[in-house]
């Protein structure tokens, strides 16, 4: 790519419609709104062009934006109406297909597309934008179409319960591509618009280091934090003599178990090992260990790394074999997890 030529992210919601949304339907359209206005936001810091598609499905499918740039585009007030069932596959199938029909010259073109469901499928057979009337042909043509997408190509499901994750996987949809929310209440889906936000700002953040596509945009696992990301995000590694790094051997406060080693505590200067999911402050640092070296990596971008905006955002870790994250505490009284280790710096 010439210096020249611009990111030009197309960025896809395709959102149930069906009659079992009805109690959330307002909220589907503020959720869309504010993801949008996020969108154009985060487009014009980080100077990168983004085309929005909205897809909503119920019995059928129908397309009320495609390819609309960020910074103009409507409210989705007049154009989400529930009622129907769950044509899912016919849905994901379609929006994909023409997507994939959009002009990619001159630019680096990506597309991120957020599928969000609050049931099983179960209309797409008799949809008439299905390539088949099989339920069991839909399954393979998702995926093989998901396993032939190109590198540039991101698509990621939000279902309501572990069923509907075990069938997107059956579907070919990468499992760390699939996020479980809350489809009972209202707070619920505020959480799922967060998730988009989070993984669409790893994915923003990713574009500026030349990172394409992703399998991996809901995890914070090896797929999202590996030597490659962590050298792409341009983290800097702590001088050696400049850290510190404590087992714990029981459950302790934070400021006890340190004075208890024999160490200086220093607000802000401890990090825990992030082991079990829990909520991560705005104003949070985060620091990534390399297992095998022991060596610590960080920096405003490591926050990036793990798709963290500037919110309050709940973060769960997951199997990482080469990396650790840490967060920055400033709770003198925060527990401390036996058999983690903790991270003094400075």
């Amino acid at each position: 790519m010439s210096g020249n030529q611009n990111y030009i992210n197309h960025v896809a919601l395709v959102l149930d419609a069906s009659s079992s949304m009805s109690h959330l339907s307002g909220k589907v359209v503020e959720v869309a709104d504010q993801q949008i206005a996020y969108l154009a936001r985060r487009s014009e810091e980080l100077d990168q062009e983004t085309r929005v598609t909205v897809y909503v499905f119920a019995d059928t499918v129908e397309c009320v934006i495609y390819d609309k740039d960020v910074l103009r585009m409507p409210s989705l007030k007049q154009l989400y109406r529930v009622g129907g069932m769950t044509a899912l596959l016919a849905a994901t199938l379609k929006s994909q297909r023409e997507l994939a029909q959009t002009a990619q010259l001159y630019g680096d073109h990506s597309f991120l597309t957020f599928v969000l469901t609050d049931g099983q499928e179960n209309a797409s057979h008799r949809c008439p934008d299905a390539p088949s009337r099989d339920p069991r042909e839909l399954t393979r043509a998702m995926a093989s179409m998901i396993e032939t997408q190109q590198d540039n190509w991101t698509l990621a499901v939000l279902v309501p319960d572990q069923m509907g994750k075990r069938e997107a996987m059956a579907c070919g949809f990468p499992k760390d591509n699939i996020a479980i929310w809350d489809a009972t209440s209202t707070r619920g889906l505020e959480e799922a618009g967060q998730v988009i936000r989070e993984a669409t700002e790893k994915f923003m953040v990713g574009r500026t280091k030349g990172i394409r596509g992703s399998r991996a945009v809901f995890s914070a696992g090896a797929e999202a934090v590996n030597a490659k990301t962590v050298m792409a995000a341009g983290l800097t590694a702590v001088e050696q003599g400049d850290y510190q790094l404590i087992p714990v051997a029981r459950e302790a406060g934070i400021r006890e178990w340190i004075v208890e080693c024999g160490h200086t505590y220093r607000t802000g200067g401890a990090y825990y090992q992030l082991s079990k999911p829990e909520k991560v402050q705005a104003r949070k640092k985060i620091a990534v260990l390399e297992k095998k070296t022991d060596r610590v990596y960080t920096g405003p971008q490591a926050r990036s790394l793990l798709g963290l905006p500037d919110a309050e955002v709940r973060v769960k870790p997951d199997q990482n074999d080469d990396f650790t994250i840490f967060v920055q505490s400033t709770s003198v009284n925060r527990k401390l997890v036996p058999n983690t280790r903790l991270l003094l710096m400075g």
